[in-house]
C-alpha cells in the first residue's frame, strides 16, 4: 500500500509539471481579450476557461492516440541559429503547430468538435514557444540532458525552466499572474509574420540560458534571484501575445 501511494504521488507531480506556468499565461492573456473574443472562446470550449485548457496538449501526452502531437511542442536549434536556417522537421514543431491551430480555427470547413481541440493545442504552443528550452539544442533535448541540482535535488535545465523555478515561488497561477510586472508595451496586435520573430525573440534568451549552465551545477537562490525575473518577463509577453492571437481570430 505505501509503494502504491508513493507511485501515485509521483504520478501527480509528473501530471502537473509546468501547469502553473501555462495557466498564469493563460490568466495574463484572459485580461487583455475583447468581449468578442471571450465570446466566442466561450461557446468554441463550451464554457471552459483558457486556462483550464491551457495544459491540455500536456494532458493528451499520455494516450497514444495523439502521439503524432510529441514534436509539435519544441523546435529544435543550434544557438547560432535562427528559424529560418534550419531544415523543419517532417514530424513538425511548434512553430509550425502554432500556424497549423491557426489555419484550422480559421478554416469554415472545420467542425465544432476539431475547432476545440486546435484552440485548447493553440493555447499551450503560444505558450511552450515561450519557454526558451523549447527553442532548445537537439543534442541535449532542450537541455533535458542537461542534468543540475535544484537545492540539492536531482533535475535538468530543461525542467528547471518549466518548473522548479516557478514551483519554488509558491504561488498559484492566478497569484502569479496578478504580480507579474506590468507591461511596458501592450503586444496585443498580431499578423501571421510575427510568428518568426517570436521564435527568434525567445531563442535569445535560450542562449543566455546555456552560456550560464553547466553540466552537474548545484543551483539555488543565487539562480533564482538573477533568472527568475526573466521567467515573469517570458510569461507575461506570452500571456499578451496569446490574448494577440486570439483576439486576431476571433474579434
Amino acid at each position: 500500500m505505501r509503494l502504491i501511494i508513493i507511485f501515485l504521488i509521483g504520478a501527480l507531480s509528473f501530471l502537473n509539471w509546468g501547469s502553473t506556468g501555462h495557466r498564469a499565461l493563460a490568466e495574463v492573456a484572459s485580461f487583455y481579450l475583447t468581449e468578442n473574443a471571450k465570446k466566442k472562446i466561450n461557446e468554441i470550449l463550451n464554457g471552459e476557461t483558457i486556462v483550464t485548457a491551457s495544459t491540455y496538449a500536456d494532458d493528451i501526452k499520455s494516450d497514444s492516440r495523439y502521439d503524432q502531437y510529441y514534436s509539435w511542442h519544441f523546435v529544435n536549434m543550434e544557438l547560432d541559429e535562427n528559424y529560418k536556417d534550419i531544415v523543419p522537421s517532417e514530424k513538425g514543431d511548434v512553430f509550425m503547430a502554432i500556424n497549423t491551430c491557426i489555419d484550422m480555427l480559421e478554416s469554415e470547413s472545420t467542425s465544432d468538435s476539431d475547432k476545440s481541440f486546435y484552440l485548447k493545442l493553440l493555447i499551450h504552443f503560444v505558450g511552450d514557444i515561450h519557454q526558451p528550452m523549447h527553442i532548445g539544442r537537439y543534442d541535449d533535448r532542450g537541455g533535458n540532458r542537461v542534468n543540475v541540482k535544484w537545492f540539492g535535488r536531482n533535475t535538468n535545465l530543461h525542467r528547471l525552466w518549466d518548473s522548479d523555478m516557478i514551483n519554488s515561488y509558491g504561488m498559484s497561477y492566478s497569484e502569479f499572474a496578478k504580480n507579474l510586472p506590468a507591461p511596458e508595451k501592450l503586444e496585443i496586435e498580431f499578423e501571421r509574420d510575427d510568428l518568426i520573430d517570436w521564435v527568434n525573440d525567445i531563442h535569445s534568451y535560450t542562449r543566455n540560458i546555456y552560456k550560464d549552465v553547466s553540466n552537474g551545477d548545484n543551483l539555488g537562490y543565487e539562480y533564482q534571484y538573477k533568472n527568475f525575473p526573466t521567467v515573469k518577463d517570458l510569461i507575461l509577453k506570452g500571456g499578451l501575445r496569446l490574448a494577440a492571437v486570439l483576439n486576431y481570430l476571433f474579434d
